[in-house]
């Protein structure tokens, strides 16, 4: 059965409505970063650049970095912008746009975030990386599917007794990485842990300007959880977004964070952009090797 044009949303020149890319635009590797900016400091590494699209705030290059091909894609901020990314990737590789039907053979995507968040224990020093080991999911962006067997049942309950989780909110999800990624990325130059992904950047993370908060102690709570060792290293706004939604449609993803902040001691980055750039090299050599 065709997908309707409602659903599978196309432009007038075949390619998918939000991105403005058309299937032979991807590589199988992509690249994910929030902001716009960012895409030109991965790409500028590019051995050359064979495409380039921008549409809103999703701006993407493909090319090649010593052989791979990648594609570096900003997603924007935000579980919902990821929402829109993810699928709309997924529609690239694995919907025919001609027919309107799922291919039968299905192509696995592997997605790389490179992202900035704020560190939540105070062992963890600003201009850090951080490879977000899972992501926990406190937006309920994901409750819209049906999320079956990727997340872990008994972490989340301990979450959820730990801080008092009200009934009234979403509940937590957790969502591992993809575990060879995670082999590929990680060294000794990484922390890594529980990446918790909030809805909004200021209230849902426990920050306060004018509005008081629902529970001024969450963060406090959250930052004392610990789980046979596993404890929540860092916040941020997209990463159990993209494990969730790629554990589901049968792709690949890790996050790797730049700490720029640490929530705990009140402290940031004196220079983040050149923690950024340092975050983009180390990954793009990470990637290239395979071992």
């Amino acid at each position: 059965m065709p997908i309707k044009n409602s659903e599978l949303i196309l432009n007038p020149d075949g390619s998918i409505y939000h991105l403005n890319l058309k299937p032979e635009h991807i590589a199988d590797t992509i690249i994910l970063v929030g902001d716009q900016d960012r895409v030109e400091k991965v790409s500028k590494h590019f051995d050359r650049i064979d495409y380039k699209s921008q549409k809103r705030e999703f701006k993407s290059h493909t090319g090649y970095y010593k052989g791979l091909h990648l594609t570096v894609l900003s997603t924007g901020i935000g579980p919902d912008n990821i929402d829109i990314v993810l699928n709309e990737l997924d529609a690239l590789a694995n919907i025919d746009f001609e027919t309107r039907t799922i291919k039968e053979k299905l192509r696995s995507l592997r997605f790389i975030r490179i992202g900035t968040s704020g560190a939540l224990q105070e062992d963890i020093p600003v201009d850090a990386f951080v490879v977000s080991e899972y992501g926990l999911d406190l937006n309920g962006m994901l409750h819209s599917y049906r999320t079956g067997a990727i997340t872990i049942p008994e972490i989340e309950h301990a979450f959820i007794e730990h801080t008092q989780w009200p009934g009234f909110k979403a509940r937590p999800l957790l969502i591992k990485c993809h575990e060879a990624l995670e082999k590929q990325i990680v060294s000794d130059q990484t922390y890594k842990g529980i990446t918790l992904t909030a809805v909004g950047f200021y209230g849902p993370q426990g920050r306060i300007l004018r509005l008081p908060l629902e529970d001024e102690a969450l963060n406090s709570k959250i930052q004392s959880f610990n789980y046979n060792g596993l404890r929540v290293t860092n916040l941020e706004m997209e990463t159990s977004a993209i494990y969730g939604l790629s554990k589901l449609m049968g792709h690949q993803a890790l996050s790797i964070n730049a700490i720029i902040a640490n929530r705990s001691l009140g402290t940031f980055s004196a220079h983040p952009g050149e923690t950024i750039e340092k975050l983009i090299a180390y990954t793009l050599e990470r990637l290239m090797d395979e071992g």
